[in-house]
Formats: C-alpha cells, sequence, structure tokens
C-alpha cells in the first residue's frame, strides 16, 4: 500500500538525517569541510532508495511489520451454495467457509496519496514562484562595464581552470552576489558593486561563485527541490537540507583558501565581513547559490576561515573512512526498504514457454485468473497477466500445506490423524463431529486446522512455508494470518507449489505426500482424476475472494491449474471451480 511507502520513506529519511548530524557532531575534528559536505550525498542516496523499483532492490522479505488488512477475528460460519453442480461426487462444490470482521484499511491509500499529492503541488507551487522570481530577476541583468571587473573574473576563470562560458552581469533587483542556471549559468553581482567594495574583493567573491559553478551546485539545487517537493511532510529533511547548504558554502569557502596563497586567507575572511557590513541579508532563494547568508551563517564560515589549517593526509584519510562507514549504513538500509516498500504484493514471474490467452468470456463478471501447466511439456497457459501473479489471500486452499506441515512436524500421522470436536454447533452438520486430516481436508472444516495450527510452533510454520517458497510466508496477521489477513498467494505460485508438492521437490516424506494427495482427489472420470481444493475469503458477510486450485491426471499427462475470482460480494469457491472446468473441458483436459 502507499503508505506503507510514504511510512517507509519517512523512517528512511529520518534516521539517515539524524544519522548524519550525529555523525558531524561527534566527529566534527576529524572530517574535512569537504568530506561533511559529502556526507549529505549520501542523504540523497537514502531518500532515493524507497523509489527504486522493488525489483532492483528485492531480498528476501523476513520483516512483517504490517497487516494493512485490519485486525482480523473469525465471526460465524456462513455457507454459500451455487446452483447445482455438474459433478455430483460427494459435496466438494459447496462452500465451507468462516466471516472474518476486517477493517479495511484501502481507503487510507486515497486520503494519504491525496495529501501527498496536495502538499507536493503547494511546494511545487511555491518554488515555481522562486522560478518566477529568478527569470524576472534574468530579465533585469545587464552587461559589466567596468572592464577592470571583466578582466578579474576572466583571470578567475582561468585560476581555476574554467573554460566553459559563464555569463556575467549586474542586476538592481539582485542584493548579493549570486549564481543560478541550469542550462547557462549566470553570475551576478549588485549593481555598481564596484563603488562600495574594492577589486581584490570581488574578486574573491568572484572565486567564491565559480567554485560553486566548478562544483555543480547550481544543479544540485533542482535535485534537492525535488526532494523537498516529495519529502514535504518531513520537517527533518528540511533542517538537513538547511545544514546541507550552510555546509557547502563551508566546502566553498575552503576551496578558495585552498586555491589562492595563505597570505591572503584573512582577506577573504575580510571580504565577506565587508559586504556582510554593506548590504543586509536577503531572503534565500532555493534556486541560486548566494554569497551572502544569515548572520548565524556568516558567522561560522568566518570561524572556519579562521581555524583553517591545511589538509592533512590523514585527515583526509579519516574523512574517507567515516564517509565510508555512513555508506554502508545507508547501503544497511536496503533489505528494510525491501521488506516494507516491497509489500510483495506481485510475484516475479518471467517463463519462457507461457501462452497468454483471452478467457474473459469465462469471467463476466470477476476480476481473476486462470493458470494451467503442463507438466510433461512444462508449458503455461495464462489468462490476466497482472492478475495470475498477484498475491491475495489462499482462505482454504492453505488447508493442503498446513496438514502437510502437521504430517511432516509429527503433530499429526497418516494413520493417526484425528481431533475431537469440542461441541460448537456449526451451521454444516459435517462439521459437528471429530474429524481426521481425511474428512477435515474433504468439508474444509476450519475449526480443524485451526487447531492443528496451534499445536505447531510458529517458527516451525515459518520454516516450512520457506522452504516451500508459498508466496510472500506472512504469519504477522494472527492465528487466522491464512483467511483474509496476511498470508498471501498468487495464482501462478499456486500452480508452481502444486506440482512441486506432486512431484514432492521438498523432500518430504512420500507417505506424508500420498496422504494429502488421497485427501485432494474429488473424482475420477472417463480414466482422469480430478484432485483439488477450493477455498473463499468471506469479509464483513461478503465473498470478496474465490479459489480452486488443483491438477487433473490423464492416461499420459497432469495439467495443474489455479482459478481465482474477486469482485465485492459475489467470489465463492464453487463458482472458481465452475469455471475452472468450463475451461478445462473446453480444452479437453477434463
Amino acid at each position: 500500500m502507499f503508505f506503507t511507502q510514504l511510512f517507509t520513506s519517512f523512517i528512511v529519511s529520518s534516521i539517515t538525517v539524524i544519522a548524519i548530524l550525529l555523525i558531524r557532531r561527534l566527529f566534527s575534528k576529524q572530517l574535512s569541510a569537504k568530506w561533511q559536505y559529502n556526507l549529505w550525498f549520501l542523504l540523497l542516496l537514502a531518500l532515493t532508495l524507497p523509489f527504486i523499483p522493488k525489483q532492483l532492490i528485492h531480498f528476501k522479505n523476513h520483516f512483517h511489520f504490517f497487516n494493512m488488512n485490519g485486525i482480523n477475528r473469525v465471526d460465524n460460519p456462513t455457507i454459500n451454495t451455487l446452483e447445482e453442480s455438474t459433478l455430483t461426487n460427494g459435496n466438494w462444490m459447496q462452500d465451507f467457509t468462516v466471516s472474518v470482521n476486517s477493517l479495511n484499511l484501502n481507503f487510507l491509500n486515497v486520503v494519504f496519496i491525496g495529501i501527498w499529492i496536495t502538499g507536493m503541488v503547494v511546494m511545487a507551487a511555491l518554488f515555481l514562484h522562486a522560478w518566477f522570481k529568478l527569470k524576472k530577476m534574468k530579465q533585469t541583468i545587464t552587461s559589466l562595464n567596468n572592464k577592470d571587473i571583466l578582466h578579474v573574473f576572466e583571470k578567475c576563470k582561468q585560476h581555476l581552470n574554467i573554460s566553459k562560458p559563464v555569463i556575467v552581469g549586474e542586476s538592481p533587483l539582485v542584493k548579493s552576489p549570486m549564481t543560478f542556471g541550469l542550462l547557462k549559468t549566470y553570475v551576478v553581482l549588485p549593481t555598481h558593486l564596484e563603488k562600495s567594495m574594492t577589486l581584490r574583493d570581488i574578486n574573491y567573491i568572484f572565486m567564491h561563485e565559480l567554485n560553486h559553478y566548478k562544483s555543480k551546485d547550481t544543479a544540485m539545487n533542482y535535485l534537492i527541490i525535488i526532494y523537498q517537493i516529495l519529502y514535504w511532510y518531513n520537517p527533518l529533511v528540511w533542517i538537513a537540507f538547511k545544514k546541507m547548504r550552510m555546509d557547502r558554502e563551508i566546502a566553498c569557502d575552503i576551496a578558495v583558501l585552498k586555491s589562492i596563497d595563505k597570505s591572503f586567507h584573512r582577506d577573504y575572511g575580510n571580504a565577506i565581513i565587508n559586504f556582510v557590513g554593506l548590504a543586509p541579508h536577503s531572503k534565500e532563494i532555493a534556486l541560486a547559490n548566494q554569497f551572502n547568508g544569515s548572520k548565524e551563517q556568516v558567522k561560522k564560515r568566518i570561524e572556519k576561515i579562521a581555524s583553517y589549517t591545511m589538509e592533512s593526509k590523514w585527515l583526509k584519510l579519516r574523512s574517507i573512512i567515516i564517509f565510508s562507514i555512513v555508506s554502508v549504513f545507508v547501503a544497511s538500509q536496503v533489505p528494510f526498504i525491501s521488506a516494507m516498500a516491497a509489500s510483495n504484493d506481485h510475484y516475479d514471474f518471467n517463463n519462457k514457454r507461457t501462452q497468454f490467452e483471452d478467457l474473459s468470456n469465462y469471467f463476466v463478471g470477476y476480476e481473476g485468473s486462470f493458470v494451467l501447466y503442463d507438466m510433461k511439456d512444462g508449458k503455461y497457459s495464462i489468462y490476466n497477466k497482472d492478475k495470475s501473479t498477484l498475491r491475495v489471500s489462499p482462505n482454504s486452499t492453505y488447508k493442503i500445506y498446513s496438514a502437510l506441515i502437521g504430517l511432516e512436524s509429527d503433530v499429526i500421522t497418516s494413520n493417526d490423524s484425528q481431533m475431537n470436536w469440542n461441541g460448537t454447533k456449526y451451521p454444516y452438520e459435517s462439521w459437528n463431529m471429530d474429524q481426521n486430516v481425511s474428512t477435515a481436508m474433504r468439508n474444509s472444516v476450519t475449526w480443524y486446522f485451526q487447531k492443528l495450527d496451534q499445536k505447531i510452533p510458529k517458527d516451525t510454520t515459518q520454516r516450512f512455508l520457506e522452504q516451500m517458497n508459498y508466496g510472500n510466508y506472512d504469519l504477522s496477521g494472527g492465528t487466522d494470518y491464512w483467511l483474509e489477513s496476511s498470508l498471501k498467494i498468487s495464482p501462478v505460485e499456486q500452480v508452481q507449489l502444486l506440482s512441486a508438492f506432486y512431484t514432492n521437490q521438498f523432500g518430504f516424506k512420500q507417505k506424508n505426500i500420498q496422504t494429502i494427495k488421497d485427501s485432494l482427489t474429488l473424482e475420477v472420470d472417463h480414466g482422469s482424476k480430478l484432485s483439488g481444493k477450493t477455498g473463499t475469503g468471506n469479509v464483513n458477510g461478503k465473498n470478496i475472494n474465490g479459489w480452486f486450485i488443483g491438477y487433473v491426471e490423464t492416461d499420459d499427462k497432469t495439467y495443474f491449474f489455479a482459478t481465482n475470482i474477486q469482485n465485492e460480494d459475489n467470489s465463492y469457491g464453487s463458482k472458481a471451480a465452475d469455471i475452472t472446468l468450463s475451461i478445462l473441458r473446453d480444452k479437453g483436459i477434463y
């Protein structure tokens, strides 16, 4: 959900800002001005991570922080029966399901998206206003007529090895020397600056502004604005960018000091002080680098200039080491981001032997998908590519693997799987009696599998689900994680899992595999055997999710299938079975 991504970006940005601020404070004497400024580039990287496609930073999800389906609790069982089925062997086409109450938080997506976009629009409007203000300044720029100042400017360019054209001029709207422009760079002075400052002072101003140009700081301004628009809701990011601009000015000052003789360092500091005395602090323009600043900023700059000493190799080495440590810290957040931002809502499926087909006429009134796998030919046939990889709650189809885990954990055995009915009256007569794994599977007895699951340690279940690659293997949704809660799986994964189960790629006891196979048998017709399991997701009394998964064994082939259907209140497992049987019949499979 969008809320999860927004929360992830907030956490990652906040943690990174706090870490950098802490490092700057603790190791201020071990960091050179340049590397103190470079730390903020790691923040930009951290701000980017939550927006990188999850496929590029995918890690196994071992973190389950949110169950965005809300808090679920089992309510009264409900029975859903469709029209008389074409199959008459048993009652498997009858939907045995329970309804769960769920707080639907999907509306929060709309709310948070709306708030976020509104904030971005407001921020974009403010920056657009600043852009128009800068454009108005640009229209008032006139060429410098003072040849001495132009000569000083060219000498500064040569001194800094700048060969590309940089436009220099003056404007009555400019209160402080500034550098701006993305495609064309402008260095603009207040009108008649030469009347109040010496050529030497102007020389230092040019050196400062051209160092901004050389460091690509004008382009960085635009990048910062993009992140401020995206992260407008996080005040720590605003604080960080304010600190970043301060560090950038100090780094620029130090760059000037490195490029001039030590005997002129005091003169450079005096040039800043002289200008501050002449011009009051002008309001900061986000798209420009301004020579002047607030009193606090100027004070810190002067202090750094006064205490400047040549950067030793040891200081440079320490700076690089600290920078590397912070880099590792930022990189270490990638698995967290992968787990949080990637809600595992889609399965990454890429099989070249896949045919996509239009079966929409079978799914009238439903959003859904059908996946068929021919084990002998190794080919997939899929209807609705997107829905086939969308992970949704497995509901009662999970009972196949719940029983298998119970057998493999020795909580039950093939010969002894009985559990006693606790006397609770259910609307299905078949539930109101003692059960074994076969009867519980055939009648989809939810209480049996709930009781079975409670007897298996959670970490054991987690280990088995990961071993089997069962969907997102997320057990964070409480005791009924498989009933429209945290555990989710896609139709493609259902088919792959059934195939792996059928051929026992898990390395489980073959006797246990066979016990489950026997419990899944639905019907034998003309030499073909149909096995499978339905599932229905009923939330707040509405059937929103219907499953039918299984396989057909013929004389020479085995086909695995999974059908999932969804709508507001008519998605039964039995309807999914009807659709599946129609497709299999028309394909000549069953």
